[in-house]
């Protein structure tokens, strides 16, 4: 026998779990059903639309390669997962989001579609579905994707009861799922300041994205190694200055592109200032682009004394780095072409331009639909 919507949100407030909502772009019933049933103060610590571009790059930190999307749909669930963690550490806290593009009042050349993500302290869920462009109106679509989010919700709480989505012909909803290891869920809350993956850690390190990794990260590592003549490890690090953690899927994918066998440094480093503290004496990797914002004092709140300061750190914990020519859009640069403190530049070695230059980028692989 199916449930009725109101009987499952009765269930969902009688649950322990508190949570963060965002929606955009479709979902927005399930907000209004969450709010109109009495109890849903011990549910909803908050709820958002942040429904135009502006409102969803504030939310998130940063414009995504699409707005609709697993991967936005992830990011916001991790937005909200911080901010629910932030107002009740204690209870089981949940960030859950949908971002979808349905039916409008003009010519949609795109399919309707949704995802909708969760993001727990254990793993990180996300549930797609692609609707039959032109079966439903725009109403008809939007009580569809809500049912999705509010078993989504049901499934955070550890409810076994679904709504009925009433699915048309080929329409079916397409889940993923990656359950965290304890320490990556240490990682995430902050327990753990850098867990190390598939072997011993080294001395040189290659601080990066790695989004997708490619044939420059590559020889990269491999010209250090010949240069320094010790391991490498890559070192990734799940927090940035203004975007939200990265979430376990996106851990999950990175890490897998490495050998089993290579180790791989997860951190709560964002800037290079915190790799020091962390690996005092480390050599770090970088291109050329990546070295000079790390002198820019726009990284610093635009404040020349805090950057020259934080350079001075780095340099007194022992740290160096070899830099590596990067084409930065307007031609290729290299260690010799930038203006640098001298707290920086004396603790900067070259690879000649001659021994590498692979031009090539993470963010043009994603915009090419290659990865």
């Amino acid at each position: 026998m199916d449930i009725s919507t109101e009987q499952l949100v009765g269930q969902i407030h009688a649950s322990p779990v508190r949570l963060v909502l965002a929606v955009s772009g479709g979902g927005s019933r399930a907000l209004a059903a969450l709010l109109e049933m009495p109890g849903a103060s011990r549910t909803v610590l908050e709820a958002m639309v942040p429904y135009s571009e502006p409102a969803m790059i504030s939310l998130i930190g940063g414009r995504p390669d699409g707005f609709c999307s697993p991967r936005a749909a992830r990011a916001m669930a991790m937005a909200a997962f911080g901010r629910a963690y932030e107002y009740a550490p204690e209870s089981s806290p949940v960030g859950l989001a949908c971002t979808a593009g349905l039916a409008t009042d003009r010519p949609k050349r795109g399919p309707h579609r949704a995802h909708v993500a969760l993001q727990s302290v254990s793993r990180t869920a996300t549930w797609s579905l692609q609707l039959e462009k032109g079966r439903r109106s725009r109403a008809e679509e939007e009580a569809v994707v809500s049912r999705l989010v509010l078993n989504a919700v049901a499934e955070a709480c550890g409810l076994s009861q679904r709504l009925p989505l009433d699915l048309c012909g080929d329409e079916q909803v397409e889940p993923t799922e990656t359950v965290a290891p304890k320490p990556w869920q240490n990682l995430l809350l902050g327990r753990k300041d850098v867990i190390v993956q598939g072997g011993k850690p080294a001395s040189v390190l290659f601080p990066g994205a790695f989004n997708p990794m490619h044939v420059g990260h590559r020889r990269m590592m491999e010209i250090a190694r010949e240069m320094l003549e010790t391991p490498i490890a890559p070192e990734i690090s799940i927090v940035n200055v203004d975007k939200p953690p990265l979430d376990y899927f996106e851990i999950e994918r990175r890490t897998k592109q490495f050998a089993s066998d290579q180790p791989v440094l997860l951190t709560r480093a964002a800037t290079f200032e915190e790799k020091s503290r962390l690996f005092p004496g480390a050599v770090f990797l970088v291109g050329a682009d990546t070295l000079r914002r790390i002198a820019d004092p726009r990284y610093y709140a635009e404040d020349p004394v805090a950057c020259r300061a934080a350079l001075q750190r780095i340099a007194e914990r022992g740290c160096r780095f070899l830099v590596f020519g990067r084409d930065v859009g307007t031609g290729f640069v290299r260690l010799c072409d930038l203006d640098l403190p001298e707290p920086l530049r004396a603790i900067c070695r070259e690879v000649p331009a001659a021994r590498f230059r692979e031009d090539v980028s993470s963010t043009a692989i994603r915009r090419s639909g290659r990865w």
